[in-house]
């Protein structure tokens, strides 16, 4: 079933892509060869017009080929790609990333329609912290983080995630009551000792994830176990656990365990591992609340631009190498993505997995959106790179010179395809 819907996704976005292609070729009079479903041999195909129709072995991908799109070809009916002007094929070659927009949008639209956006609301003000004597308050509305603009609580997260709390000041923006203020905050340092472990709150038992490099991974837990008694404590479920230590803060001293993993009791020891960290003193919603019709409309266009935005600063955090390699994900990791958004959410009914898998989706769009643009050899925004200097000079560029550009560029992605492959394998063994 991972596979099978993760083939879905990736068919859905290189045919929408593709589209966007084929429907300005033929709005710009440029003959479409062959548009296909998948790759490989043909399984059915049939012609109308100038155009074969396929569907291919291959059940991912698709192709629109134009005639005269890689060499050059003198047609009668001045119908091949490279007899039209520089503006025409700029269109056809930018429909791709467009399209790929265009359905990251239509998908946010049905998303926020059902659920709504995360707005960036005050949560909570701690007493005394720094946000409480800078003047924030519980439901004010930030606008600003940090002079980023923000309209969802997941922005200033990952402004968070970029540049981490610390000891400098950090400029909020945010309306009470209609009214814009704006304040700053100095962030405190604090200490806090923890378990190194995320669970789930709810009424199921305490199944834990495990940190590296935290308390309960050098006691000896993995992945799966399941807490049932803490210091003392019987535990029967983490919303229970996590009433518990709201109650009983985590100190230094050490805490016994006891644990089930493949139905054997067991006991560690933890040793908690102090932490300490930077605090602006208030939290932020991060949850989704419905709106009205506009705002429908409204955030959709907000999801997508966050979604491109935080593609683009993760790009520029990778070349920075502030990003690992296995923070990167191929084919084989979004696979395993979204078969993991489809295995925590099934059990919550068809509409639930549908919205999730439709989230994931907008992100995987306006990825493959943003990827075609940049301006690599190979991929659209290369091939916009040389439309745009054909701009410039009044004159295109040798097409064989540009050709072995282009290739080039194709072998060095087809090496870093199998580089993100391997990594992707290996850390499924991990």
């Amino acid at each position: 079933m991972n596979i099978i819907l993760a083939l879905i996704i990736f068919s859905v976005l290189v045919i929408i892509h593709e589209f966007g292609h084929f429907l300005f070729a033929k709005k710009n009079g440029i003959r479409v060869t062959e548009f296909s479903i998948g790759m490989g041999p043909r399984l059915v195909s049939f012609e109308k017009g100038e155009t074969r129709y396929s569907w291919k072995l291959l059940p991912f991908g698709g192709s629109c080929m134009m005639l005269g799109e890689d060499e050059d070809i003198v047609s009668d009916k001045n119908d091949t790609f490279g007899c039209k002007s520089v503006w025409a094929r700029i269109s056809v070659v930018a429909a791709g990333p467009i399209f790929n927009f265009i359905l990251a949008w239509i998908l946010a639209v049905i998303v926020i329609g059902f659920v709504g956006p995360d707005k960036p609301v005050v949560l909570s003000v701690t007493q005394g912290s720094a946000a409480e004597q800078a003047g924030l308050r519980e439901g004010d509305l930030v606008t600003k983080y940090n002079g980023t603009k923000v309209s969802l609580g997941r922005e200033i997260s990952l402004e968070q995630y970029i540049h981490p709390v610390s000891d400098q000041e950090i400029e909020i923006t945010y309306e009470r009551d209609g009214e814009r203020k704006q304040t700053t905050i100095k962030p405190e340092k604090l200490t806090k000792y923890a378990l190194g472990v995320n669970y789930t709150a709810d009424g199921n038992p305490l199944e834990v994830k495990v940190i590296d490099g935290g308390a309960l991974k050098e006691a000896g837990m993995e992945n799966g176990d399941v807490i049932t008694k803490f210091a003392g404590v019987e535990i029967q479920s983490g919303k229970q656990f996590n009433e518990y230590v709201q109650k009983h803060p985590i100190t230094e001293d050490d805490i016994v365990i006891e644990y089930q993993r493949n139905n054997e009791t067991r006991e560690a020891k933890v040793t908690p591992v102090k932490n300490e960290y930077y605090s602006t003193g208030f939290s932020y919603n991060v949850y989704r609340d419905k709106v009205n019709a506009l705002g429908v409309v409204k955030y959709s266009f907000v999801e997508v631009k966050y979604v491109i935005g935080s593609t683009l600063k993760s790009l520029s955090m990778l070349v920075q190498g502030k990003v690992k390699k296995d923070d990167v994900a191929g084919p084989v990791g979004i696979v395993d993505l979204i078969g993991d958004a489809y295995n925590e959410t099934k059990d919550e009914g068809i509409l639930y997995v549908f919205l999730t898998l439709a989230n994931l989706t907008i992100l995987l769009s306006a990825n493959l959106g943003v990827m075609n643009l940049l301006p690599i050899p190979a991929l659209d925004g290369g091939r916009l790179v040389f439309m745009l200097i054909e701009v410039v000079r009044g004159k295109p560029i040798d097409r064989e010179k540009e050709g072995i550009v282009h290739l080039v560029g194709m072998i060095l992605l087809m090496i870093l395809m199998v580089l993100i492959l391997f990594n992707d394998v290996s850390r499924l063994f991990r």
